[in-house]
This record gives structure tokens, C-alpha cells and sequence, in this order.
């Protein structure tokens, strides 16, 4: 028997968090003038139509990491780490119950826990190990001479391409992929969660989701205090039944199958 350690790969945003910490941060750098209140209408039309579900929610994420990599550049290094921290501090336990506990479970049960986001890596590390992570890949962006950002991502072949990072994590921490996990809820999610023994497509947008139903993956929805499983055979049985049930007349229970 192989001795090394069983897998557990997540996604952050969305998946863990439940919102984006790159998001937070924006707002936190604006609110503080690190960068200019202008910067919000560079995203904030975005955001407007994503609320107002007129427009998708990767445009508007989009629109913010553009706006941080234009107002991040000349900034220290510094003010980043330090209102990264405040953010933490005030939205970490912001999480989804049913990743939380996930977490938990496998963190006893000594999987190694890898966190692999597209969200600055200075935010992730000081998130992720208050949730028990062993290692984090994030999005580094480069740092001159005088210890200010230059605006550009280090390394961006390897971050966006997210099975590349969990190989070569695999290979790095001596890992192994048998009865591996892989929790992600976006398309871009799709490459390691082919990888693992166990894909779950966590609050799935809809491209994750058609691609989930196609390969038959486990899709779980977490909803206000309801937390459930779709496209299991078993619910597929249970709507079936409900669907043939006969009418049932005023009065009469409506809670047996």
C-alpha cells in the first residue's frame, strides 16, 4: 500500500468563501484611498448587472482584477499585506457550511489539504491556513526594486492552468491522487477536477454544471439552511415517484413517497 498522503483539492471563491476575497480587498483599497473612488465605476456597471442578472458574474470578477492590476501597480507591497489581513479578519468565517465541514472531515481523516484560486496569494495565505490548508497556489504578482507592485502576474501559465499546479503539487509534496477529492463551482475548475478520483461541483455555475452532467459528476447546492445533492440517481428515482404520485386531496398527508 502506497504511503503517501490522499488529496483534497478546492477551489476558494465561491466554493469556500462566499464571496471573492479579490472583491473584498478592492473595496477594502478604495475605502482606505489606496486606491482612487474612481476605480469602483471601472467594475461597478458589472456589478449592477450581475445583481440585476442581466449580465455574468465572470464579467464583473473580470472587470475587478483588471481594476487591480491597473491601481496595484507603484503601490507597496505592504499596504496590500496589511489590509489583506484587516479582510481576513473581518470575513473569514464567511464561508459555506457544507465546504467548512468537508474540511473538517477530511482534515481528519489526514488528507493533505491544497487550496488552488486565481485570487492574489497574499490574501490566500493569510485566509486559507485558519481553515487547516497544508499549501496554497494563488495568483503572485511581481515586486520591483523599491518593493512596489509592477502590475504584472508572475508565472501566469502555471496559475491559470490549474491541473498543472495540483501535478506539480503532487509531485512536490509526494502525493497521491487514489481516493483523491476535488471541490470547484466554475468551468475553469474543470481541469483538476478531471484529475481527482471524486469531482464535486459545489453551487455550479452553468457551464460547470452542463460538463458536470455530462461526466455524471456529483453536483451539490447549498441554500440559505438547505444543503443538497442533484442528478443522483436516487433523486432522479425520487422525482420520478413524485411526478407519478396521484393528486391528493385537501387534508390528506403530502409528506409520504
Amino acid at each position: 500500500m502506497s504511503g503517501k498522503r490522499r488529496v483534497a483539492v478546492f477551489d476558494v471563491d465561491g466554493t469556500i468563501f462566499r464571496s471573492s476575497l479579490l472583491i473584498e480587498v478592492v473595496d477594502r483599497l478604495i475605502f482606505i484611498g489606496a486606491f482612487p473612488e474612481s476605480a469602483r465605476e471601472e467594475f461597478e456597471a458589472k456589478h449592477e448587472k450581475w445583481l440585476n442578472r442581466e449580465g455574468d458574474y465572470e464579467e464583473y470578477i473580470l472587470a475587478v482584477v483588471k481594476t487591480f492590476l491597473k491601481h496595484v501597480k507603484g503601490m507597496h507591497y505592504k499596504i496590500l499585506a496589511k489590509e489583506a489581513e484587516f479582510v481576513v479578519d473581518q470575513h473569514w468565517k464567511r464561508v459555506y457550511r457544507y465546504t467548512r465541514d468537508l474540511l473538517k472531515e477530511l482534515k481528519k481523516k489526514d488528507y493533505f489539504l491544497l487550496a488552488v484560486s486565481h485570487s492574489p496569494k497574499s490574501i490566500l495565505d493569510k485566509f486559507c491556513p485558519r481553515l487547516g490548508f497544508d499549501k496554497v497556489y494563488g495568483t503572485m504578482y511581481e515586486i520591483g526594486p523599491n518593493d512596489a507592485f509592477t502590475g504584472e502576474v508572475m508565472d501566469a501559465h502555471l496559475i491559470f492552468n490549474k491541473a498543472a499546479i495540483v501535478k506539480r503539487a503532487l509531485e512536490k509534496h509526494d502525493l497521491s491522487l487514489q481516493h483523491s477529492i476535488g471541490v470547484g463551482d466554475t468551468e475553469s475548475d474543470i481541469p483538476f477536477l478531471e484529475l481527482v478520483a471524486k469531482p464535486i461541483c459545489f453551487n455550479p455555475n452553468a457551464r460547470l454544471y452542463k460538463h458536470a452532467k455530462r461526466m455524471d459528476w456529483k453536483i451539490v447546492v447549498e441554500r440559505k439552511d438547505v444543503i443538497y445533492s442533484l442528478g443522483s440517481e436516487r433523486n432522479e428515482r425520487v422525482n420520478s415517484l413524485i411526478s407519478e404520485r396521484p393528486t391528493r386531496k385537501r387534508g390528506e398527508a403530502d409528506y409520504e413517497l
